[in-house]
């Protein structure tokens, strides 16, 4: 979807997108407020386990309103919890982040807002044969959440972070040259609260499991300030090419959906 369709400007924001994605104005949107007041204790689920291919060639892509990580199609392995026997597979993860400290989640926390948040996207490969196929399915995709707090530099994020200066611009795309391990972006205490949802970009497709861990992860100011850097332009359009300062989403009701919190297991 080109980002002149859509993004964060008052012009093509998120107040503008019912008009050209009719699915943004249903009652399963995300992201939402976590109000922990109306989470339901679903303390004795099964874990959630997750299994992640360290060594093989992922991509960093500016799409024009983020940084993403293509995963390329490797093995990853994402089930239990809200998911049950379900075998998700991890298909790419992104950020999203705000103008300054202190905003830039989707989610919030009782009203309280982060500094950023990241979404690793899985899809269903036990029930559907392709992402495409699973994003247009009620339990299609599972999205794990982390949010993103300032404090010390986080070191599997500087190997996507060092990368950013060559993809500033909408389009550009380069390889990495070193291993990642997605695991070592996820908080190391792994209570989260799920809830069914959406995407939080347009189509906006009702498609989610969403599973926000409670615990935030550091990253340093200076690795948020190279990401406000990125440029939503492609290189053609010179400096004018505006710098994305932040690309997320105003929570929406949570309605009449189920809040469920898992403890640590």
């Amino acid at each position: 979807m080109a980002s002149q369709e859509w993004g964060y400007s008052v012009e093509n924001g998120p107040a503008t997108w019912v008009e050209k994605f009719p699915e943004a104005r249903g009652a399963r949107q995300s992201p939402v407020d976590i109000d922990t007041t109306r989470a339901t204790s679903s303390g004795k689920a099964p874990p959630l386990v997750w299994r992640y291919s360290v060594n093989h060639p992922r991509s960093i892509v500016n799409p024009g309103y983020c940084w993403r990580v293509d995963e390329n199609g490797y093995d990853s392995e994402l089930r239990g919890g809200p998911l049950g026997s379900d075998v998700y597979k991890l298909e790419q993860w992104h950020c999203h982040w705000g103008a300054v400290n202190g905003e830039g989640s989707e989610h919030t926390v009782d009203g309280r807002s982060f500094s950023g948040e990241l979404h690793l996207v899985h899809w269903n490969t036990s029930k559907y044969g392709s992402f495409a196929e699973a994003a247009g399915q009620t339990d299609g995709l599972a999205v794990l959440g982390v949010l993103l707090m300032v404090g010390s530099r986080h070191a599997e994020l500087e190997k996507v972070v060092k990368l950013l200066p060559y993809i500033q611009h909408r389009g550009d795309k380069v390889t990495f040259s070193e291993p990642l391990n997605p695991a070592n972006l996820l908080p190391k205490q792994t209570a989260y609260w799920t809830y069914p949802g959406s995407l939080t970009t347009p189509p906006c497709t009702e498609s989610v499991t969403w599973i926000l861990f409670k615990e935030p992860i550091q990253v340093s100011a200076e690795q948020l300030a190279l990401m406000r850097k990125l440029r939503c332009g492609e290189a053609s359009c010179g400096v004018e090419a505006m710098e994305v300062l932040h690309n997320y989403r105003p929570t929406l009701p949570l309605g009449n959906r189920e809040l469920r919190d898992y403890g640590i297991n």
